[in-house]
């Protein structure tokens, strides 16, 4: 439904704890495009956006569509978009409901399930680890050691664990069980070798990447902490196309057809294998490491796609770039952070953002469910790119008051 003025009208479903607001609202004011925000909670923008705020359950798919399609009726609204995990089901029923290019609600939910994601992977022959599925952490199937424990519905590498024997399995159960809140286990062979993250557009069913990151830390364990992404990956060729069409194959398997797809790989002994598909762009800042175009943010790109708007020729800056998620090295509160002048100084370095304010409480994986904050860098090669994100952050001292 278009209003009556013709300007393009898009609702952002912004979960509260979302580093992404902003800058989805930049890129709708770039394209003069008008937002309504809804979050679980009111928004925290409803000061500055008046009546072009709104809140939308998230945790019930069904009745976040109902409002939605009461609030087109109000108002009319052009295109849902999730920003986050937490609203792409929410987007996908309101989707089907209002007639826009959408990913069918069965196969969103199959992204959030890491269980339902696997067993379809599986149907679909699309090569991924080993697995297993329980939730009695004293009777743990057998996938071989070493192997990695998750819960089934978290993300950002939260509750996942890697153990090297059998009683280490049982403690990485248990400790998962605890960061999940109960539920169902996945169990899996661990997979050695490089780490990729592809950043794609589903359109109409086709898969256009749009970046390769590679990762140049070690993701090795207990825990999975991501740190620095680069792109251009630095694989080849033949690489980067299976990768392409592994991801392709696994996006199909899912069902998914439309919007933003995050997805990691590994690479090992000649074989891609799948560790993970979202139905939602990168997470955290990290998409301020993407240009597109003559300096098109990838929140831009995404805006387009949803309104059916213009996206030919569309194509990465040529610039090598990159992000580092500031990591969380102990449990405490946060005193501050120094030597930021220092870091911002560094040849290469094009931003910094500290998330996190002095004062709050800050958790390590596997129970944090956030970063530090992310460091951007840009230059001529992804070898610069990684040497100036690795020189900024031995600039930062972190000072954090550790729990005794």
């Amino acid at each position: 439904m278009t209003n009556d003025t013709h300007v393009p009208r898009v609702l952002l479903l912004l979960p509260t704890a979302t580093y992404r607001a902003a800058d989805f609202i930049a890129a709708a004011r770039a394209l003069g495009v008008e937002v309504v925000v809804a979050s679980e909670q009111q928004p925290v923008l409803s000061e500055t956006m008046g009546d072009r705020a709104a809140v939308v359950p998230l945790d019930d798919p069904e009745r976040g569509a109902s409002v939605i399609d009461a609030l087109d009726a109000r108002r009319g609204i052009d295109a849902v978009i999730a920003v986050d995990d937490q609203g792409v089901l929410v987007a996908a029923h309101a989707g089907e409901r209002l007639g826009f290019p959408h990913n069918p609600p069965d196969a969103v939910a199959r992204t959030r399930d890491k269980a339902a994601m696997r067993t379809a992977f599986m149907a679909a022959e699309v090569p991924q680890p080993r697995f297993e599925i329980f939730d009695d952490p004293d009777n743990i199937p057998d996938v071989g050691f070493p192997c990695v424990v998750k819960p089934i519905g978290l993300s950002a590498s939260r509750g996942v664990i890697r153990a090297d024997d059998a009683p280490g399995a049982r403690a990485a159960a248990r400790r998962a069980l605890d960061i999940a809140g109960g539920g169902t286990l996945l169990v899996e062979e661990y997979v050695p070798g490089a780490e990729l993250a592809l950043e794609g557009l589903l359109r109409d069913g086709r898969l256009e990447v749009l970046a390769l990151f590679d990762k140049p830390d070690p993701l090795d364990g207990p825990y999975f902490e991501e740190t620095i992404y680069v792109t251009p990956a630095r694989v080849t060729a033949d690489v980067q196309a299976r990768v392409e069409r592994v991801v392709a194959d696994a996006a199909a398997a899912l069902g998914l057809r439309e919007g933003p797809v995050h997805a990691e790989v590994r690479v090992h002994a000649d074989r891609v294998w799948v560790i993970e598909v979202a139905a939602r762009s990168i997470g955290g800042l990290c998409a301020r490491a993407l240009r597109f175009g003559a300096g098109i943010s990838l929140e831009e790109v995404i805006l387009r796609h949803a309104l059916g708007q213009d996206l030919d020729g569309l194509a990465r800056e040529t610039m090598a770039s990159g992000v580092m998620m500031l990591p969380i090295r102990a449990a405490g509160r946060l005193i501050g952070v120094h030597g930021q002048d220092g870091a911002k100084a560094v040849p290469g370095i094009v931003g910094l953002e500290i998330t996190i304010v002095p004062g709050r409480e800050v958790h390590p994986l596997p129970e944090g469910d956030r970063y530090l904050g992310f460091l951007f860098a840009r230059a001529d090669t992804p070898d610069a790119v990684e040497a100036a994100l690795r020189a900024a952050h031995a600039e930062l001292r972190v000072v954090i008051e550790e729990h005794t």
